[in-house]
């Protein structure tokens, strides 16, 4: 792992500081801060990536990436998907389905030594793993960096050991072992309060706790209904072939126009179903029957279908590399 952050990158670490989303007063200020941050990590990285999971947020910065490199003439990153082994069947079916029709490469990033035990033990979510039955990088990160001090954990996403070591762990061996020094992420300020404070451009240099690099959020200044509106308005007509040149919002899960069908449209069906958040299919549920857009977005959580164990350490996960 590097010591040191590389000095060819030269960039304002402090813009964004202290804004809100209300600062970009409407949709179009909001998207041109967007490709203006997007190019910035284009520009000054020699080997940015892009966080993918196939949820809105990080599909929407991808569209902005993928149009900023076409527009200027970049190369397009590779795509890091994180998979912690318990995700939604129709998630995992979205992201290969997109990532062809968009010739990604994807680089997916694992916790390998996790999972062997799991497979090998065929343990299922909520099982316990000992930590002794771990790699030493493993137990290094469980008694060293979370001082956890239990015998065993449970195999479970959405939890301070769970989270790390599936998530995070599989994320920093991923920047790790691709010498990745730019991360373009689709966090948010108003997703969650530990995101409140993040900057455009945001340092990850203490190589004691991931590979040195930097985290360029674009869509900062989006708010949930925001994102919305970008695909529904942007993303979706510029997209997908037959779709209304100036927008369509569907009003239920079979209400796509010019007979589209749900593989034709880069949104996931979970959100037609209901889910604003798209975390595990263990621990997360749908907000409502209506789709996450239509949904009362300005009074509810967007997060409120995730466990509460990991959303209360939200911070904490944040310190040690969590996106």
């Amino acid at each position: 792992m590097p010591e040191e952050f590389p000095d060819y990158v030269d960039v304002d670490y402090t813009d964004g500081e202290g804004e809100q989303p209300d600062e970009y007063p409407s949709l179009e200020h909001k998207i041109e801060k967007a490709i203006e941050v997007t190019r910035e990590g284009l520009e000054k990285y020699e080997n940015p990536a892009i966080m993918w999971t196939g949820g809105k947020d990080s599909t929407l910065t991808l569209y902005f990436v993928k149009e900023v490199a076409e527009q200027h003439g970049y190369d397009l990153p590779p795509t890091v998907f994180i998979d912690h082994f318990q995700h939604f069947d129709e998630l995992m079916d979205f992201v290969d389905r997109w990532a062809e029709e968009w010739d990604l490469e994807v680089i997916f990033a694992r916790n390998e030594d996790v999972g062997d035990y799991v497979e090998e033990h065929d343990l299922t979510p909520g099982d316990d793993i000992p930590v002794e039955g771990l790699s030493e990088h493993n137990q290094h990160h469980v008694r060293e960096i979370l001082e956890y001090e239990e015998d065993t954990f449970p195999f479970l996403l959405d939890t301070y050991v769970g989270n790390h070591l599936l998530k995070t762990v599989a994320l920093n061996d991923a920047l790790e072992e691709h010498d990745i020094d730019g991360v373009i992420s689709g966090v948010r300020w108003d997703e969650q309060e530990a995101r409140a404070d993040e900057t455009f451009v945001s340092p990850r240099h203490d190589p004691d706790i991931y590979p040195p690099h930097d985290r360029v959020q674009p869509i900062l200044q989006f708010e949930e209904a925001d994102v919305w509106d970008a695909f529904w308005y942007y993303v979706v007509p510029d997209t997908v072939e037959g779709f209304p040149d100036d927008g369509y919002v569907p009003q239920d899960y079979d209400d796509l126009p010019n007979d589209l069908t749900h593989e034709d449209i880069p949104i996931s069906p979970k959100y037609f179903e209901g889910f604003r958040s798209l975390g595990s299919e263990v621990s997360t549920d749908k907000s409502a029957e209506d789709p996450a857009w239509l949904q009362d977005l300005e009074n509810t959580t967007e997060r409120a279908g995730r466990a509460q164990d990991k959303e209360d350490l939200m911070e904490r996960l944040r310190d040690l590399g969590y996106m």
